[in-house]
């Protein structure tokens, strides 16, 4: 019985460090300041890790699932990312992430948003 329990103990670290491992978006600035229509734009990003953009792919997704590169750069603060969007029309519009950690791991997310006409 005495085993099972450093076994244990020994699988939940394992468990809790490749969750760390992982870039995860902690704030986009899509929540707070929408996109304007027509209008070149830039959306903030958080990470809760540094992240390695030369690696990174980075896809704008309009309508009938079309994809086009958009360029990353880094912010001030680690972890920060800056995304260049062009100018948009109304509509339905999301951001591709595959993002590299700075360990290596993987991550990828899917940001949704619309851009909507001024009234």
């Amino acid at each position: 019985m005495n085993f099972f329990k450093p076994a244990l103990f020994a699988l939940a670290l394992i468990a809790s460090n490749s969750a760390f491992g992982h870039a995860v978006v902690t704030h986009n600035s899509l929540k707070l300041k929408p996109v304007p229509v027509n209008l070149a734009s830039q959306v903030e990003l958080s990470f809760n890790s540094k992240v390695e953009l030369d690696l990174s792919e980075v896809f704008l997704v309009s309508a009938g699932d079309k994809m086009q590169t958009i360029t990353a750069t880094p912010g001030e603060k680690p972890g920060q990312v800056l995304l260049h969007l062009p100018a948009l029309e109304p509509g339905e519009y999301a951001i591709k992430l595959k993002i590299f950690a700075a360990d290596g791991h993987l991550s990828e997310d899917l940001l949704r948003f619309f851009v909507k006409p001024t009234k």
